[in-house]
């Protein structure tokens, strides 16, 4: 009999991932494919569901024959995935009904605005342990259903089927047979009471969701549908949101664990074990639902950080790959007196400002494009430092190591900016695709091919540290002057849209 293998699929936001690994998840090939980003009006941002499908079904027919392995051969499938983005589909035809609304999606803005001023934000918090932002599932799921026609009509059928990522490509990867997420995403959607592990009747009634249109809760680890898209009735034994299958991945299995993911935005999550956390600035969400025990993790989210250097490269042209961005600031001393507000899509943690816009400042004559590109870069550091900040004063607990992964951590200039700027060591793994990691983990541990959360941990590796190198004293300085930049560039771009 062939060794057991994991198959993990990891839907991001601008690309799937598909990798094979091996019992003790090493990884043994990997495809993956971008596909198209829709922006049909500002401040919006869709993608085509069935694109994503037959991407997916694509890179893991790669990584399948590179890795020479048969879907026969496989003991599990882990998957992860973007959150918060919304699929509406038919459940008859199995065909979606409207381009999928991404998380960085702003068009709910106005709405979210509407329910603070009705006092709504206390109450949504307290069940959801999340601040009211278009960010989040529920008021997508309301536009779709108050401004799609075919979504109406399929709710008037009771053949509407609305869910995350994870949930549609579950539904594909089974040919139609399961309707299911795990609770990582539910509480990602605002419709999802953490402390009842439930949909919340007055939360579908105030977004006028209907219940029969959701899937079903599903631990993250199990057998939890079969995957017979794949050729052979694998079981779909793991699933996560991306940031919590890299918490996961990156064996932050403890209280007080942390891991920063640097992707297309940046999510800070520590673990705080079996007590949900509390914080009028981050969000409270669920780490892993594992042998019917909840954990919970403390997050703060970035929208902009991988994003902006995407910006630099396809729109503006400043660089052919993202990894020229690290000779680039490594060419000045410094950014010049440049500095950037990455607000391209709003900023999330901890201002929630979803009107505020990006913005340049301190440019002169003398500017160069290295200049900017070292300071679209330091921003995104100067961004998870004043999470990570929050973080420690809203959960009384000091980080002593950072964790991180994604495609950022190959900027060694940026990693060690990080660390300067935390004032803690930067651990970086030797296997970065941390999400797709913890999916295959998960999945693991939900066939019995690996035994428990101790073994996983040996899995885990370290490529390099990085040791912060600043003095505390400019340390604290440059902090203290990136937050009245960051209050004065908020008022500055709201100034100008006036």
């Amino acid at each position: 009999m062939p060794a057991p293998r994991i198959l993990a699929i990891d839907q991001g936001t601008t690309g799937t991932q598909a990798t094979v690994y091996d019992a003790r998840l090493r990884p043994l090939a990997t495809a993956d494919r971008e596909f198209a980003q829709h922006f049909p009006r500002p401040g919006w941002v869709e993608h085509d569901a069935e694109e994503i499908w037959r991407t997916t079904q694509r890179v893991v027919a790669q990584a399948l024959r590179a890795s020479r392995t048969k879907p026969a051969d496989l003991a599990g499938v882990g998957l992860t995935n973007q959150r918060e983005t919304v699929v509406a589909w038919d459940a008859k035809t199995g065909k979606p009904l409207h381009r999928a609304i991404v998380w960085q999606d702003r068009r709910t803005a106005a709405r979210c605005d509407e329910l603070r001023e009705q006092g709504r934000e206390a109450w949504i918090r307290e069940r959801t342990g999340l601040v009211t932002d278009p960010y989040f599932s529920a008021t997508k799921m309301e536009w779709l259903l108050k401004h799609a026609p075919k979504v109406q009509k399929a709710a008037a059928d009771g053949r509407l089927r609305l869910g995350t990522i994870d949930a549609w490509l579950a539904f594909k990867l089974s040919n139609g047979e399961s309707h299911v997420t795990d609770a990582t995403n539910a509480s990602r959607t605002m419709l999802y009471d953490l402390d009842h592990r439930a949909w919340s009747d007055e939360l579908l009634g105030l977004f006028g969701v209907p219940r029969e249109s959701l899937p079903a809760l599903v631990p993250s680890s199990g057998e939890l549908a079969t995957a017979s898209a794949l050729g052979a009735d694998a079981p779909l034994a793991g699933i996560a949101g991306d940031q919590q299958a890299a918490l996961f991945g990156q064996a932050c299995h403890a209280p007080g664990d942390a891991k920063n993911t640097y992707g297309t935005g940046s999510f800070l999550l520590m673990n705080t074990g079996a007590k949900r956390p509390a914080s009028s600035r981050l969000l409270a969400t669920v780490a892993w639902d594992l042998d019917g025990q909840v954990e919970y993790a403390l997050e703060g989210s970035i929208f902009t950080t991988g994003a902006s250097v995407q910006w630099l490269r396809d729109q503006l042209g400043f660089v052919k790959k993202a990894s020229e961005t690290e000779a680039l600031a490594r060419s000045v001393k410094d950014a010049g007196g440049v500095r950037f507000l990455p607000a391209l899509a709003g900023l999330a943690a901890p201002h929630w400002d979803a009107e505020a816009r990006g913005a340049f400042v301190g440019l002169t004559r003398g500017t160069t494009k290295a200049h900017l590109v070292r300071a679209v870069l330091e921003a995104t550091a100067y961004r998870t430092a004043e999470v990570l900040q929050a973080m420690e004063e809203d959960s009384g607990v000091k980080v002593r190591t950072l964790r991180v992964d994604g495609g950022g951590t190959a900027n060694a200039f940026l990693m060690q900016f990080q660390a300067d700027l935390l004032g803690v060591p930067v651990e970086r793994p030797k296997v970065t695709e941390t999400t797709s990691l913890g999916a295959a983990a998960l999945a693991a541990l939900g066939t019995g091919v690996i035994a428990s959360r101790a073994d996983l941990a040996k899995a885990w590796r370290l490529d390099r540290r990085f040791t912060p190198k600043m003095p505390p004293d400019e340390r604290d300085r440059r902090l203290r002057e990136w937050r009245g930049f960051v209050a004065a560039a908020r008022r500055l771009t709201r100034l100008s849209e006036a």
